[in-house]
Parts: structure tokens; sequence; C-alpha cells
């Protein structure tokens, strides 16, 4: 029997994929900077069926490759191109399998769309934070295997910081049933963090417990003109100390950010003139009242307009306004996609040192590529950068892709010298994981093949991703 047949025979011939016109959605990542073949597609509906699956891809010698919602931006979810892998898509396993709201803890199957979970708590009264621009379509199983950052880790963390137990088929076939909803337990190694960023290397992930949090009474939001970076940090620092843990999101946007996004969607109106170099789009979460939260960002706002840490700001007045302004700042990758695109970088600094890292690097790229133009954005607040780059107008962006590696190393090198991370939340996958090479050390990378090797000792998980 093949193994083709023998997936078959354990998923049923529905849910094995095989023809060119059925697979091809799932053989290309989301920005189609990388597109694989695979001996088959399967869609399994239970933990049992992927067991069962790994262990049938063993005997084979086939190499598998777990994939979410295929969003994933550095090609940790697409197979290479032998034709050998067999693709484990988990969109079948769905379920929101319990909600705890004395733990404040839910369980969701690996499949479950990001979305779906934050609906599901709600409907509770609870609310699960973890949100980024495509929770309509990413897996909580890929959130995880990549440690999704998103925009609220300023207040509640990443998706490691999120979880208090898996499920997992290591790649032996046996599952590892740790959904325990335990806040507190110190009995040894803690596994899950194992497979939380790993991108599938070590296991599937089949299910998660996750931390709710109460539902906030009220949301505030603000969008702000600052003079420089600096500025921007400096009124950080303010709202932490007027809101503290109300602070749940902090972004900033450069104007070159704006200008592409109102040149893409010119339907969208923006909330202040395009008068001042940076913007910052602040959230606060309240559990009292929209009164109560108001007064808070005033008390913030007021003084930074007296002390020039903001040129200009308006406030919310109702939700939709507040999801008018999120779109913005979620809608700037699109518009970025638009218009052709850009060499990205998903980077994270100390947050002290990121006005002195954007100045000298931006200053460095300019004198190597007169025609480079940054676009940067992102999770201020953390410390997360996108920092992007484009071209001026008129000069065509095939050119910055020409120089990527350069660009590339120009950047990272700079992010290594400040203390920061290659790969804030987007994972290494396929695109950084040689670059990964150059900034770990040796007792790291050796640490990391050891961890492998323990768990994957056929190579068989992922194989070509993180490591």
């Amino acid at each position: 029997m093949s193994l083709v047949e023998r997936l078959v025979s354990l998923v049923g011939a529905a849910n094995v994929l095989v023809d060119a016109a059925d697979t091809r959605p799932y053989l290309t990542d989301w920005r189609k900077r990388y597109t694989g073949t695979a001996l088959a597609v399967v869609r399994p509906g239970s933990t049992s069926e992927v067991a069962r699956i790994v262990r049938a891809c063993i005997e084979a010698g086939a190499p598998i490759v777990p994939q979410g919602g295929n969003t994933g931006l550095v090609g940790g979810g697409t197979p290479d191109a032998s034709g050998r892998s067999v693709l484990v898509s988990l969109t079948r396993m769905n379920r929101v399998c319990a909600i705890d709201t004395a733990n404040d803890a839910i369980t969701v199957e690996a499949g479950c769309i990001l979305q779906k979970v934050q609906a599901a708590a709600r409907a509770a009264r609870r609310l699960f934070p973890l949100s980024l621009a495509a929770e309509g379509s990413a897996t909580i199983g890929g959130n995880l295997s990549t440690n999704a950052g998103g925009t609220q880790v300023l207040r509640y963390g990443n998706a490691r910081d999120l979880t208090l137990g898996l499920e997992v088929v290591l790649p032996s076939g046996a599952i590892w049933d740790g959904l325990r909803g335990l806040r507190k337990d110190n009995t040894g190694y803690d596994l899950k963090h194992l497979f939380i960023g790993a991108e599938g290397t070590l296991g599937i992930i089949t299910a998660a417990t996750l931390k709710l949090y109460p539902l906030p009474a009220a949301q505030v939001t603000a969008f702000a003109s600052t003079p420089s970076l600096q500025a921007a940090l400096a009124l950080l620092d303010r709202a932490r100390a007027a809101a503290g843990p109300e602070l749940t999101a902090f972004e900033v946007m450069s104007d070159l950010c704006l200008r592409r996004f109102a040149r893409e969607f010119p339907d969208v109106r923006l909330p202040l003139p395009l008068a001042s170099p940076w913007f910052a789009l602040l959230e606060l979460s309240d559990h009292e009242s929209s009164a109560h939260a108001a007064a808070r960002l005033e008390a913030t706002l007021g003084p930074a307009l007296e002390a020039n840490e903001v040129n200009d700001a308006v406030v919310a007045k109702s939700i939709s306004e507040a999801r008018a302004m999120w779109s913005i700042r979620e809608g700037i990758p699109e518009a970025h996609a638009r218009a052709g695109g850009n060499v990205k970088h998903d980077i994270s600094l100390p947050v002290s040192a990121i006005p002195d890292f954007v100045t000298a690097t931006d200053a460095k790229l300019a004198a190597r590529f007169p025609w480079i133009q940054p676009a940067t954005f992102g999770h201020l607040g953390d410390g997360n950068l996108h920092y992007n780059m484009g071209t001026k107008d008129g000069v065509p962006i095939a050119i910055a892709f020409e120089h990527q590696a350069e660009i590339n190393r120009i950047v990272n090198d700079a992010v290594f010298g400040c203390g920061g991370s290659i790969s804030a939340e987007h994972g290494l996958g396929q695109l950084k994981r040689d670059d990964i090479t150059r900034y770990k050390s040796a007792i790291e990378l050796q640490l990391m093949r050891s961890i492998k090797a323990a768990l994957d000792p056929l190579n068989l998980m992922n194989p070509g991703k993180v490591i």
C-alpha cells in the first residue's frame, strides 16, 4: 500500500488532496515568496488522526509539514520542492472545546481561527487579548507555533504568555496531553514552551488551553502626531505613568506609511493632517467606564501637548471611529503590498534603543542606497518594529529586492549591535533560518540542535525550517 493510500484509509479520500488544483492553495505562502510541492495535503479531523498520520509518515520516511491558516510571513508552513512531504492542514480541527470562566481559561483545537476564539471568549464576557491583522484567517496553532505578538503585547504578552497548556503530537506519533489550566505547576521542565515558537519542527500542536481576562467595560482610542520617535517614546512613558496596565496598545507609524496608505485607500479619511514625521495610536482598556478611560487619556495627552511631545491628537468618540483608526494601522501592510511590496524586517529592540537605532540605520542605508525609503511602523510599546525598506517615487521596487541580501545584512547587524532580535513575532521559517546562525551564539545553536535531534531524530518534522 502506498503512503497516499494509507493516508486515505486513515482520514478518507475527501481529506487527502493530491490533484494540483486542490493542493495549490496550500503550497504557496501568504507573501507568495515560497512555493513548494507535496506528495499530498492531508486534513485530519482529530488528534488521534494526526497521530496516525505522523506514524504513517515515519514508516514511509516522508517529511511532515504542519500548516494552519497559511498566513505566515517567513515560509514556515510551506514544503520544499522535492515533492516528498506530506502537508498536514489543521483547519478541520476548529472546535472550541471548553470555556472555564471561573478559571479564566478556554480550550480550543489548533485549527480554530483566532477571531473565533476571541468571539467565544466575548460571548462568555471574557477577553482573549491576542489580536493581529490576520486574525480572521490565522489559526491558534499557527499563532502558537510562531509565538505571535500583535497589538496588545504591551499589556498581555505574546502567545507564549497567554498559554496554560498544550496538546501535541510528537515526531514519534505519540500524543502528549498537557492541556492543564494551571497557572502554577512547578514539577520540572515546562514542556509547552518547547513547542511554542518552534514552528512545527518539534511536533504538531493540536489543541491549547489559553488564558482569558475580564472583559473591559470600555476602550478608548486616540491618534496623535509627534515631532520625532524620541517624542513618541516620551509619550509612551507618560501614558504608562498615567494609565499603568490600562494602556493596552501603543503603535507608531511613519508619515510615509500613512501617505502610502492614503494613496492606496483614497476613500479612507485620515484622523489628522500629514504634517508630522511620526504618528502614534494609543488604546486604553478600562474596567470602570468610558468616562474614566477618557479622563486617563486626557491626563496623558494634555501634558504631552504642553511638553511638545505631541503636535496634535484626536480621541475616537465612538466604537466606529476607533475601528477606523485601527483599520489604518492594520491596513499599512496591505497598502505596501498593493504598491509592490518592500524588503521586510520584523525586529525587536530595547524600547529605549529604538530612536537612535532608526536614526543611525536610516542614515547608513541611505548612504549605501540613495534610492531607499524606509517605511517604519509597529508596536513601540513592546519594542517590535516592522522596519521595511521601499524605494523613492520613480524608482522601481525591483531594485530593492535585487539588493535585499545587503539590506538585510546592514539592518540585522545594526539590530544585533543594539542587543535586539532579527525576528520579533514572525518566526524564522525558511526566510531567516540561515541568517540566525550569524547572530546566535554557538552554544545557543548547539542547544537548539540537541533538542531537535532528541525529539525528532529522523528530522522529518518540518525539516529545513528554523534550524
